[in-house]
């Protein structure tokens, strides 16, 4: 009898592990950059209560250099079925063939702005001349090693003349910018407003003049080798809908409703 309960038993916890293992196999996996991070994570348990559908998420750059960047781990093999990341990145991943074809839809829009520590003086940005000299009164400039630190490095600093004069550093992510500048490393933090709004120890100073400025189109598409792409349509068409309009207008961007990239 007790060698029958304990077959019986063991029987029962083999099933349960491989049921347990099954499921989270199962889950559909993303892969997000920075920008769409603080609307998707508050959305994100209600589209896995109304669909039954679990949720793996994993964090990447849209672009740059390095192991962290969406691109470079999708190249490494890292196992993904939907992407989130600037239109940008999204681009160079088409070009490397991982997207499935025509299954990108644009889901919000966000400036560059800047941002200092908490309870700081805001210095005036609101024109070419008084942001260049904000640059250059700052101990030192962080932004992200991605789509808007890369731009503002590479295109914005050029354009100003000022490449040499402005102290400034490149970092992984937006929060590793906004953290430098909440603990006195840095004077002036540049990114998406998604990225520096609701940030421990930071204020928003406001966006980059127009001349000089980034608006990005953060995107959502399915990865070519995805196994549940049924699922990651579930999940793109809702982030694409109107029930995370709030969400996002709440994370500082502006909603784009359904549509494809160009």
């Amino acid at each position: 009898m007790f060698m029958r309960f304990t077959a019986v038993l063991t029987s029962g916890l083999m099933i349960s592990l491989i049921a347990s293992a099954g499921n989270a196999m199962e889950k559909l996996s993303v892969m997000i950059s920075g920008g769409f991070s603080l609307a998707y994570h508050d959305v994100l348990p209600e589209f896995e209560r109304s669909t039954g559908i679990a949720v793996t998420t994993l964090s990447g750059a849209s672009q740059g250099t390095g192991p962290k960047t969406i691109k470079s781990q999708l190249a490494n093999d890292v196992e993904v079925d939907v992407v989130i990341l600037s239109k940008e990145g999204l681009r160079e991943l088409i070009a490397a063939g991982r997207i499935v074809a025509h299954s990108e839809a644009e889901l919000a829009s966000v400036p560059l702005a800047a941002a200092v520590h908490e309870g700081s003086p805001k210095p005036d940005i609101k024109s070419v001349d008084a942001f260049k000299q904000a640059l250059l009164n700052a101990r030192l400039v962080v932004m992200p090693g991605s789509t808007s630190g890369l731009f503002v490095k590479d295109e914005v600093f050029p354009k100003l003349g000022i490449s040499d004069r402005v102290s400034s550093t490149i970092v992984a992510r937006g929060t590793d910018s906004t953290a430098m500048v909440a603990s006195g490393g840095a004077d002036l933090a540049i990114g998406p407003v998604s990225e520096l709004i609701n940030q421990p120890g930071v204020e928003l100073v406001g966006p980059l003049p127009d001349e000089i400025q980034l608006v990005q189109v953060f995107t959502a598409a399915i990865v070519n080798t995805s196994r549940r792409s049924e699922d990651a349509k579930r999940l793109i068409a809702f982030l694409a809908s109107d029930r995370t309009a709030q969400a996002i207008r709440k994370s500082g961007m502006e909603p784009m409703g359904r549509g494809h990239v160009r």
